[in-house]
C-alpha cells in the first residue's frame, strides 16, 4: 500500500501535531506516512492583523486544496483554526484525544496585573479584560517561541495568552523571565475545538479513517462547531463554545459568559441544540 500523505503547515506546532496523527495512523491502520508541508496564507502574511483582515480559512485553505487536488490523503489542522463551514467534498474524519483546552496567561516575571496585553483574538481580549479592566491591548504574531521571547524580553507587552495544548505539545512548561498562569474555563471560555487536532479528508474516505480516532472528542467538538456554524463566527467575533463533560462554557460579545448544563440528548442533535440555545440567548438563527 502506498504511504498516506498528510498535509500540514510548516510551523513547529503544526509539525508536532501532524507527527502525532501520523503515529496514530501507523498504529491503527498499519500504514506508512509522509508529510506534505505547505505554507498557508496566514503563515505568509505574518504581519497581518487577523482581526482586521479576517482570518477565516487563512490557515486551512491551502491544505484543503491539496486534498481536493488529490495531492494529500488527509489534512491535519488545529481545530480552532477551522471555519464552521467546509468546502464541498471534504469532511472531518475525526480527532485525536483532546488535550488541555484551557488558555494560559503568559506574564513577564514580576508582573501581577499587566498594563498591556498582546493578543489579536477578540475572544481572548474581551474575556481577559474582565480580569484586568485597566489593561490596554496590542497585537502579537509569530510562533510560540517568538511570542514567549517577546514577552520575556519586554517592550512589546506585559502579557499574552497562549493555548495550554500547544505549549504542552511543544514540550514547553517554563520559559526564562515568564510566569505561566492557566485560566479556568469560567475565567476564559476556550475557542471552539481548542485542544483538539482535527483530521480532514475527502468525504469518500471518512469511513476508512474514522475508526482510528477519538469518539468522545468528536462528540464534544461536533457540538461546539454547531454553535460556530449557526453563528458564522470568524476572527472578527468574540465568541467561544466549549463542551466539558456535561457543561457548556459559552461566551459571546453580545451575552458575556454563560454556563449551561448539557444532557446526552443535546449531543445527539448538535445543530438543533445550538439553534435552541442561541434562541434562548436572543440570537436570530
Amino acid at each position: 500500500m502506498a504511504a498516506l500523505i498528510l498535509a500540514t503547515r510548516k510551523s513547529p506546532l503544526a509539525l508536532a501535531q501532524t507527527e502525532m496523527v501520523a503515529a496514530q495512523l501507523r498504529t491503527a491502520l498499519g500504514v506508512e506516512t509522509e508529510l506534505l508541508k505547505i505554507v498557508t496564507t496566514g503563515d505568509r502574511q505574518a504581519e497581518w492583523s487577523l482581526e482586521q483582515k479576517g482570518g477565516k480559512g487563512l490557515f486551512t485553505t491551502e491544505l484543503e486544496q491539496a486534498l481536493l487536488r488529490g495531492e494529500a490523503d488527509v489534512a491535519v489542522h488545529s481545530t480552532k483554526d477551522m471555519p464552521g463551514d467546509m468546502p464541498a467534498g471534504l469532511a472531518i474524519a475525526g480527532y485525536l484525544p483532546r488535550a488541555d483546552a484551557r488558555d494560559v496567561l503568559i506574564l513577564r516575571a514580576g508582573v501581577s496585573a499587566p498594563a498591556t496585553i498582546a493578543t489579536g483574538s477578540p475572544r481572548r481580549r474581551l474575556q481577559i479584560a474582565r480580569l484586568f479592566p485597566a489593561a490596554t491591548f496590542t497585537e502579537i504574531r509569530g510562533n510560540v517561541d517568538t511570542r514567549l521571547r517577546k514577552i520575556g524580553e519586554g517592550g512589546v507587552a506585559d502579557a499574552t495568552i497562549l493555548a495550554a495544548a500547544g505549549l504542552a505539545r511543544l514540550g514547553i512548561s517554563a520559559w526564562p523571565g515568564i510566569v505561566f498562569r492557566p485560566l479556568t474555563c469560567d475565567e476564559m471560555a476556550p475557542a471552539v475545538g481548542q485542544g483538539a487536532i482535527a483530521i480532514q479528508c475527502r468525504v469518500a474516505d471518512v469511513t476508512k479513517f474514522s475508526a482510528a480516532f477519538d469518539a468522545p472528542t468528536a462528540r464534544a467538538v461536533t457540538l461546539e462547531r454547531a454553535f460556530q456554524t449557526a453563528l458564522g463566527g470568524g476572527c472578527h467575533t468574540a465568541f467561544a463554545a466549549h463542551a466539558a463533560g456535561n457543561t457548556l462554557h459559552f461566551f459571546h460579545e453580545q451575552t458575556g459568559p454563560r454556563r449551561l448544563a448539557l444532557t446526552p440528548a443535546d449531543f445527539t442533535a448538535p445543530a438543533a441544540t445550538a439553534r435552541r440555545v442561541l434562541k434562548e440567548f436572543d440570537f436570530q438563527v
